[in-house]
Formats: C-alpha cells, structure tokens, sequence
C-alpha cells in the first residue's frame, strides 16, 4: 500500500512513517500543498493522509483540485479543526473522511482500511488537453476519437504532462513517473520518450505541444484549437 502524507510537523511525521512503515506501508511525504500537487502529479497512491494546516495554505485545496483531474484517491483529513461545520466543509470539497487531532493511530489505521475496502468508481478518469483525451484507467488515449497507440513508457510521460498541463514537470518526477527504481536507465532515456511522443502527437495533430527546458524538465501546451476550425 503506498500512502501520502501531507503534513508540515516534524513529529507527526516521524511518527506516522514509522507507524504506518510497521504495516508495510510505503510512506511518500510532502511538507507543503505544493509538494503535494508535486507528488500527484507524477505518481498513483492508495491513500491520502492531508493535514488541514500547512505553511502554503489549507490542505483542504488540494481535494477539488485532485478530484478536478479526475484522480479519485481516498483522502483522509487529519487536523486540529474538529468542528462539525469544519467536517462537514472537508467532506463537503470532496474528501472522503475526517480525523480530529489528537489520535489513535488505530483508528488511524482502521480508517484507512474502511477507505481501501471501498469499490473503486467504475466510470474511467479522463484528462483533456487540445484534441487529446487521455483515459487513466485503462491509459488509453485517443485524438478526436481515433485510439493513438504509444507504448507505456510514452503513455507514463504523457499522464505525468497532462496531469499539469500548461506547468513545468520537473525532469526528476518525470524520471520517478517513467521507470522503476531497479531499471538501468541511459542518460538520454527519458528524452528519447518525449522526443518520440511530440513527433507522434505533432503528426496526429493533438492539439497540444511538449516544451523542454534543457535540464529542467517539460511542460504540455495546450495550442489555440480555433485556428483548426
């Protein structure tokens, strides 16, 4: 199970990685809201445990934006906040449960595990860019309805791009998103990918472009699709 936490105070997080790491639990952490979108971004989770109050904001902002992109991941909302209206405001944005502080971690646990017995939406997840649908379920995309077949691996970068369109991915995360932590990866791997995926959505006219800054990472353009029409 891969789990990520969202919380901004040192001990709280020492003590629920080592908690959760004794449940087999694979722990990713982000300090900040931005850290997070960083981290959604790129990679798939089980769960989400998101603190309330962060440095950057109220963690509740993430949810719509998860829920806007179609990543329907279990948020479980942990926070000092424990009023009702605040429950319900949580719930209400589009988390699936809440948990005042302080804790049991387990109740922590049992939460988690309620979350993860849920039936997963049956509907697929779909992401828009320009002429470009990409389903995330069955990582399927398609150009003005016509399947565009491309390997994982281009399918991999193009999930991480669309997920942010229109903002850099840093060519860390793309790395992260794309190959698996055993695999013996060239140098010129991952711009091999994304040189080949432009090519293919260029020629299939997508409606959208891959900008790269050397050494920094890429970002997918949405191009002005009235000039098509």
């Amino acid at each position: 199970m891969r789990i990520l936490l969202v919380e901004d105070e040192p001990e709280m997080v020492s003590a629920l990685r080592a908690a959760l790491k004794r449940h087999d639990m694979v722990v990713d952490h982000a300090g900040t809201l931005l850290e997070a979108e960083g981290f959604v971004a790129v990679d798939s989770y089980d769960a989400i445990l998101l603190d309330r109050q962060l440095p950057d904001g109220d963690g509740l902002a993430l949810v719509p934006r998860l829920r806007s992109a179609a990543n329907t991941t279990p948020v479980l909302v942990l926070t000092a906040k424990g009023d009702t209206s605040d429950k319900v405001d949580g719930l209400d944005m589009g988390a699936d449960d809440y948990l005042a502080k302080p804790f049991a971690f387990e109740e922590l646990l049992a939460r988690l595990r309620a979350l993860l017995r849920r039936p997963a939406p049956m509907q697929s997840q779909f992401i828009r860019a320009g002429h470009l649908v990409l389903d995330v379920g069955h990582r399927e995309a398609a150009i003005r309805g016509e399947p565009l077949s491309l390997p994982r691996r281009e399918l991999l970068v193009l999930e991480a791009l669309m997920r942010r369109t229109g903002r850099m991915v840093q060519r860390e995360a793309l790395m992260e998103a794309v190959f698996g932590l055993d695999d013996e990866i060239q140098s010129n791997a991952l711009d091999t990918h994304v040189s080949r995926l432009r090519r293919k959505l260029a020629d299939a006219d997508a409606g959208v472009t891959i900008n790269g800054i050397r050494g920094v990472g890429y970002l997918l353009r949405e191009n002005d699709v009235s000039l098509d029409r």
